[in-house]
């Protein structure tokens, strides 16, 4: 599976503008917080379709300075953006009895997308960014691999497994651990738990016939009830 060429730049530099413009608003709206703790090191998964898709995020509270209420600072927040690359939606008010929440929404063009968050209930102001999706190496179709056991390449005394026919990695997934679904994308496969190889002879691909139980026997009738 090949790299798409720039891919990685393109997210490395949306990830660069997420955090300054993430810089400029902590320092606006909350002085004073330790922007060491604002982290934006590597990407991760967002989408786990193929091609997977990889965005930088964000995580970060700050507190509002002594005397400014939260709607000030929402207020505030809303104005810091540039009008010609960010679409704003709110501050919307979330109000639970006498408390309000205010949430701020910003959009930008590139598809970079932050939330800024205070209540009346604390002084914390919660800050959330992610850049757009993008996937950074091309789609390839799944190879499924080679048998670990053939009918000629089988120890004596063995027979193929009756559960994989000898490919020794599991035959739902092909190894691979996860099987597509919907809506995420991947999902655990049920049938090794993740292992990634057969669950009944464990990626070995034949079974001891001296070992098989009754109920095993049933699926080799040639054998009978006599091991080889």
């Amino acid at each position: 599976m090949g790299e798409i060429p720039g891919a990685r730049e393109e997210l490395d530099r949306l990830g660069r503008s997420l955090r300054a413009q993430l810089v400029e608003l902590i320092n606006d709206l909350t002085p004073g917080a330790d922007l060491g703790l604002l982290f934006l090191d590597w990407p991760g998964v967002a989408d786990w379709h193929e091609p997977l898709r990889y965005s930088y995020s964000a995580v970060f509270r700050g507190d509002r300075p002594e005397g400014v209420g939260a709607a000030h600072v929402a207020s505030r927040a809303a104005s810091l953006f540039d009008p010609a690359g960010w679409n704003i939606a709110g501050p919307e008010e979330e109000i639970d009895g006498t408390k309000r929440t205010y949430v701020l929404t910003a959009r930008h063009s590139s598809g970079t997308r932050i939330e800024i968050r205070t209540s009346d209930r604390s002084s914390s102001v919660l800050y959330t960014g992610s850049t757009p999706a993008l996937a950074l190496r091309e789609l390839e179709e799944f190879q499924w691999p080679e048998p670990v056991r053939t009918p000629e390449t089988l120890t004596s005394g063995f027979v193929l497994c009756y559960e994989c026919d000898g490919l020794g990695a599991c035959h739902e997934c092909g190894g691979r651990g996860w099987v597509p679904s919907e809506p995420h994308g991947r999902g655990n496969c049920l049938q090794c738990g993740g292992k990634h190889v057969c669950p009944i002879c464990r990626g070995a691909g034949q079974l001891a016939v001296s070992e098989l139980s009754p109920y095993q026997l049933t699926y080799y009738p040639k054998l009978g009830q006599r091991p080889l």
